[in-house]
């Protein structure tokens, strides 16, 4: 009798635990602006929660949400150069 269990076990166990590929890795370094940008706006609505927001903060907000616009169109202006080498489109 074959218990199914274990060998399910084997099956899921190499797709999820895993260390990242060399690619990933190199994915996620590519996107590491936006990533950092994402966080610092984040922070900014964090610090907003349990007190009234002031004009400060609407800065502040503001700002990351532009930084956030700002690395996404940097990075979308990367790889776009990067998938059609010569700038053909």
């Amino acid at each position: 009798m074959r218990y199914i269990g274990t060998v399910q076990a084997a099956v899921t166990a190499a797709e999820f635990d895993r260390e990242p590929t060399f690619a990933e890795l190199e994915t996620i370094e590519h996107e590491m602006p936006v990533i950092r940008a994402e966080v610092e706006m984040l922070d900014a609505q964090i610090r907003t929660l349990d007190r009234p927001v002031t004009e400060l903060d609407n800065r502040r907000i503001r700002r990351a949400r532009n930084r956030v616009l700002a690395a996404r169109r940097d990075l979308i202006n990367r790889t776009a150069g990067a998938a059609f080498p010569g700038g053909a489109a």
